[in-house]
């Protein structure tokens, strides 16, 4: 009996029998009521004829309201107005057929019809209402008592939407989700009870977590941006709850909720601050009916500055990338999502001129936003020649070909690791900002040997925005660390007080476009990265968001400060300063200034000891150029030793 109930539904047509034999016994019930029973009279009268027609005029319209055709178990207010309608066209129609055509041509008139009609509209309807409610009653004490191991859920809000998430989780949880209640500050609907459920205060989750071992909590996922919102869900990680968030209504399947659209809270949400606002008429003026290469397009940043620039209705965006899967993913993702663009997908080394060359002279941009680099500092400072071909090099093609063909914006992506570098990639972003920093002081003579077109003075705007890590960007701790914890652990963490800064993706990007929009040439912006974050905290946090203890579920390991790393990451050099923006989160760095024609010499130099010589004379000549260079972790450390 559990199992049919469970996982059976009755055939349409007996529940179209049993709602017929309600619906007729009512009728008779109703029609014996006006009578007083007095069973004498009624079965001498017209009783029969009543009965007969009203069971046909019942079967006729039920079947034609398909009220048989709904699952009883997920009865909701919607089948109670249902049964309501179909009761009352079914004595509408009835009393109409009766009253102009049976009553007259019988010459039957001994009944009130009319209030056996009334009178069986309410008991009709409440025994429909009530078989339905007590069968859907049944099923889900059946399923409560019968489920294995139970998940007990509190949902954020008390709204329309967080009725609407109960009601998934009730129906989609096959008896293993129990709705505890809702949570709200909204001191109007706090102790109230919403469908038998009760609406707690915030400060309450504590206490009832003691009480009934509250296992998740749902919130909408439109809701995170609020201090209140993330105060609650700091504690529920606090206290083992784990959090999953619920899409925007726009987004649910035919306007229901799923639950596999129901996801776990990630670390990039919680970390998330208020929403950046940028000038988008200045940027839109800026990038509208331009044409905008974005090399490193296939990258995490990258990508995400294609899918902004987008939104500006440039006349062209160029992509140009090296990695053939990633460049091929994001080039279907824009087809689908922007069909209407105007897009450009070129394969290519920035670091081979000659291809750069083509591409420029092809599709001959207006803007360029250059985040191509290799940025993983372990890696790079075992092959520093890479750093300085792709880095330094590609960088200086892409530069040089901006001027030749008169580009009037070029934005390059830095990191605040070129600040005081450690590593070989810092000090590659470094001289790479240096010399794109020289190209805004170029006089007359200086770019003689330079490139075919001279213009008196340069033409194009170089601008640097430099900032920490970003959330979820390939190669980041989060994407590792989650990982390890599905792999059940253990998560290594170098050292346990390394520190590093984050923002998201989007933002991190909304400011590059920004700082693109205000520069007018040679500044280096840098944005505010918030307050640092302990790697080891990050981790720790990550494992509760995944319902566990750390060091319990998950073991965190140190492993050590690999080569080139420090522990703390710095914005600006101890001899810049800043100066504000109209933009708060952004300011310009000022730095000491080099001379074109050093930089070239010094960058010739670099790039024929990378050809013909040592890694060690490499570095070294990099640590000439960038003074502040002082490598931790490496076998280079020697080098400093030395001067």
């Amino acid at each position: 009996m559990k199992v049919f109930l469970l996982n059976k539904s009755l055939p349409k047509w007996i529940i179209l029998l049993i709602d017929q034999v309600i619906s007729s016994w009512s009728f008779a019930f109703s029609y014996f009521l006006i009578k007083q029973f007095e069973f004498t009279n009624i079965l001498r009268g017209h009783f029969f004829i009543y009965i007969g027609i009203y069971c046909l005029v019942s079967l006729v319209t039920f079947y034609t309201m398909r009220l048989h055709t709904g699952l009883i178990r997920y009865s909701s207010t919607h089948d109670i107005y249902r049964i309501f309608t179909t009761v009352l066209f079914c004595s509408l129609i009835y009393s109409a057929i009766m009253g102009f055509g049976v009553m007259p041509a019988l010459n039957i008139d001994s009944l009130n019809i009319y209030l056996v009609l009334l009178v069986n509209f309410f008991i009709a309807s409440g025994l429909l209402i009530m078989v339905r409610l007590g069968a859907k009653g049944l099923f889900y004490f059946i399923k409560r008592n019968t489920s294995g191991k139970k998940e007990t859920f509190l949902i954020y809000g008390s709204d329309g939407n967080s009725i609407l998430v109960k009601d998934a989780l009730e129906t989609s949880g096959m008896g293993k989700y129990i709705v505890a209640g809702f949570i709200d500050d909204n001191p109007i609907k706090v102790n109230k009870d919403i469908q038998q459920k009760r609406v707690y205060h915030v400060d309450e989750i504590e206490k009832l977590h003691q009480r009934v071992m509250i296992d998740k909590l749902v919130v909408m996922s439109e809701d995170l941006k609020s201090d209140v919102r993330k105060n609650i869900i700091e504690k529920c990680v606090e206290l083992g709850i784990k959090v999953l968030t619920v899409p925007p209504t726009s987004q649910w399947m035919s306007g229901h909720l799923s639950m596999n659209q129901m996801q776990d809270l990630k670390i990039e949400d919680l970390l998330q601050r208020p929403p950046i606002v940028i000038e988008n008429d200045r940027i839109s003026a800026d990038l509208a009916g331009k044409r905008v290469l974005v090399t490193g397009g296939a990258g995490s940043i990258g990508s995400e500055i294609v899918r902004q620039v987008i939104h500006y209705n440039p006349e062209m965006v160029i992509i140009c990338d090296q990695a053939e899967t990633p460049l091929h993913d994001l080039q279907l993702e824009i087809e689908d999502e922007f069909p209407n663009v105007n897009l450009q997908i070129c394969m290519g080394d920035i670091a081979n001129f000659n291809r750069m060359y083509a591409l420029f002279n092809e599709y001959m941009p207006h803007i360029v936003y250059h985040a191509a680099a290799y940025k993983h500092v372990p890696m790079i400072e075992n092959n520093p020649s890479e750093a300085i071909m792709t880095n330094i090099l590609g960088t200086k093609n892409l530069a040089d070909l901006s001027l030749t063909f008169d580009v009037e914006k070029f934005v390059m992506v830095s990191t605040d690791k070129a600040v005081n570098p450690t590593n070989i990639m810092g000090a590659s972003k470094r001289i790479a900002e240096i010399y794109i920093q020289s190209l805004n002081s170029i006089r007359p003579n200086d770019s003689d040997d330079y490139h075919e077109k001279q213009p008196d003075l340069p033409q194009t705007k170089f601008i640097t925005t430099r900032f920490g890590n970003v959330l979820g960007s390939n190669g980041s701790v989060i994407p590792r660390f989650r990982s390890q914890i599905e792999k059940g652990g253990p998560i290594t963490v170098t050292h346990p007080d390394i520190t590093r800064y984050f923002m998201t993706i989007p933002e991190a990007v909304q400011l590059v476009l920004e700082a693109g929009t205000m520069g007018n040439g040679g500044e280096i912006f840098i944005f505010d990265m918030g307050q640092p974050v302990k790697i080891v905290d990050l981790a720790k946090k990550m494992v509760k968001l995944a319902g566990m203890v750390p060091d319990r579920d998950i073991e965190i390991v140190f492993t050590g400060l690999r080569p080139g790393e420090k522990l703390y990451e710095e914005l600006l050099n101890s001899e810049e300063k800043t100066i504000p923006t109209h933009h708060h989160k952004i300011k310009i760095s000022k730095v000491r200034k080099y001379k074109y024609k050093k930089v070239v010499v010094d960058i010739k130099e670099l790039l024929t000891l990378n050809k013909e010589s040592t890694d060690v004379a490499v570095v070294r000549k990099m640590k000439a150029m960038v003074p502040e260079f002082r490598s931790k972790n490496s076998k280079y450390e020697e080098l400093d030793v030395a001067n």
